[in-house]
């Protein structure tokens, strides 16, 4: 595997250079696991992070948290660097509870606008020059805010239908010229789910672009808070991303919620998760290429069926070792649920059946794909997005991957099993929808070797040391206020959870960031100045699971 060698400052360095840095705009020290945090005045946010993007190199944002206490509203700033992610600080603004305002972040990074939307929309507080502060996930007429303390969830709310309106009156058309207000979704089949996107066209192309996302918010945050860590919280995260990425998904809250009860995973069990995980990622990648297929040139018959036919031989294989085709629920705080499947010998041959036939099959996408003048004519050129504006918006995995970015946080901030296989990071420069295709086909492929190099360990791994679990407490209950923020690299890009204990054995604070958030904000970038088609060949190339982008 090609890795880059960067430098890990200690954490005591770190926070020296910090400190220099920030000098009298920290106002005190807030301690979180793998980040140090700063605590800085409501009015001073933009100066900070300012100073931390462009001095410190620290440029992608990586999720924004908002929280009550009884005495005051604080948001927290994730931030990391792509060059080096395991470089990470944290920037903690509290405001009083009675005037809860804050300066934001968008000046400096443009993927606070939706971040900042959320807080806002769930919790309160308020984003004083925020370029556009309106409910994003709920209605725009909904009253109260879920996530703040005194919301009364047995209120019933009458949410009467004015948002959404057509904002081009009476007759859908500008002053003299062309313009036209169009829906697409929420129930478009090329919307991948129930995304709703509000175009405004100039004659055939794209002006103006507003995703309106929040039609399958389920509350996934809430729920996790009031789950146990031990047991009840592992079964959610396979509902984020049902496109078959739940192994990964599951691996965000193990690794968030190892890192806070100080958990060391047994090695042979960190082989089992990496070999289950990217089978998961393949399974995903599959999904991805065959509705791909589906948007640019209607292929069902062929490559859509392909891709099914192929996600089928893997959920075989992962049924065999979860019991389960979708929902897995088989990795567990300590490692997973149980080991390979007897007769051990035919499961591992399974599996390398699918793999020594994956090159051969992935000769034949490309043929159907890659190579197809029709597709080439339809996505080389067509939803650009230029590296530096895809890590303002935090986008991260095969989007920012096809952007150039060479940033996958397996090899950057390793976990797992990855740092001691031989496999390489999937990029491509070309900044275009076809570019982002280009990485999904060579991840799988280079999911696949990962796979072969863990069922050859496996399968001579000694019976005597076949620890699956770790001996974890029945009950965790963490120390109060200890904070983390914890990331994988799944199938989408970056998931990342925060956790923020209160010494009980769950949750006060459970924070998802979802990758295809991020990505999907990202969408007008590419598709304004383009044709409806140039939309929707954006939009499927993002590849994303609403379920995830509203949990």
């Amino acid at each position: 595997m090609a890795r880059s060698q960067h430098p890990v400052e200690t954490d005591a360095a770190s926070a020296d250079d910090l400190s220099a840095l920030l000098e009298d705009r920290a106002l005190a020290r807030d301690d979180h696991l793998h980040a140090p945090g700063y605590v800085v005045r409501p009015d001073e946010v933009q100066d900070v992070l300012f100073a931390l993007r462009d001095e410190a190199g620290f440029d992608h944002l990586s999720c924004v948290t908002a929280q009550e206490y009884e005495d005051r509203y604080e948001t927290v700033y994730h931030l990391k660097k792509y060059d080096d992610p395991t470089q990470e600080v944290s920037v903690v603004v509290p405001t009083s509870t009675d005037d809860p305002v804050s300066q934001s972040a968008v000046p400096v990074f443009r993927t606070a606008d939706w971040h900042e939307r959320e807080a806002y929309d769930l919790v309160g507080i308020e984003y004083a020059d925020h370029p556009d502060l309106r409910r994003i996930l709920l209605p725009e007429t909904w009253q109260g805010h879920p996530l703040s303390m005194d919301y009364e969830q047995d209120r019933p709310q009458i949410v009467p239908y004015r948002e959404n309106a057509n904002p081009i009156e009476p007759d859908q058309e500008g002053d003299g010229g062309e313009t036209m207000f169009l829906n697409i979704g929420p129930h478009h089949p090329a919307t991948h789910g129930v995304l709703h996107v509000e175009v405004t066209l100039d004659g055939e192309q794209v002006v103006d672009l507003d995703p309106d996302i929040g039609y399958i918010h389920r509350c996934e945050e809430q729920m996790c808070q009031q789950g146990t860590y031990r047991h009840q919280i592992m079964p959610y995260p396979d509902r984020w991303d049902w496109s078959g990425a739940g192994l990964l998904n599951e691996w965000a809250y193990a690794r968030t919620a190892e890192t806070l009860a100080d958990v060391d995973v047994p090695e042979y069990a960190q082989i089992i998760r990496t070999m289950s995980a990217e089978l998961s990622r393949i399974l995903a990648h599959f999904l991805a290429v065959g509705a791909y297929a589906l948007d640019i040139v209607g292929d069902f018959t062929a490559t859509f069926m392909y891709a099914i036919t192929d996600r089928e031989r893997v959920q075989d294989i992962l049924e065999d070792l979860t019991g389960q085709r979708l929902m897995f629920n088989y990795f567990r705080l300590g490692g997973v649920v149980w080991d390979l499947p007897e007769p051990r010998g035919e499961f591992l041959d399974k599996v390398r059946t699918f793999t020594d036939e994956l090159p051969r099959r992935l000769e034949e996408y490309h043929d159907l794909l890659s190579n197809n003048e029709i597709l080439q004519v339809r996505t080389v050129d067509t939803g650009v997005l230029p590296p530096e504006v895809a890590k303002s918006y935090g986008c991260t995995g095969p989007v920012a991957r096809g952007s150039g970015i060479d940033y996958d946080l397996r090899r950057d901030d390793p976990y797992g099993y990855y740092d001691q296989l031989d496999w390489d990071v999937a990029v491509e420069d070309g900044y275009d929808n076809y570019s982002r295709l280009l990485v999904r086909l060579r991840e799988i492929e280079e999911s696949a070797k990962i796979v072969e190099q863990c069922v050859d360990l496996l399968e001579d791994w000694p019976e005597a040391d076949r620890t699956i679990q770790a001996n974890v407490p029945r009950t965790l209950k963490p120390d109060d206020d200890t904070e983390v923020y914890r990331a994988v690299e799944a199938a989408k890009g970056e998931l990342g959870i925060y956790i923020r204990a209160d010494g009980t054995d769950t949750p006060a604070r459970f924070k998802i960031r979802g990758p295809s958030f991020s990505n999907l904000q990202a969408l007008p970038e590419m598709a304004e100045g383009g044709y409806v088609p140039d939309l929707i060949a954006s939009l499927g190339s993002l590849d994303t699971i609403m379920g995830e982008v509203d949990r």
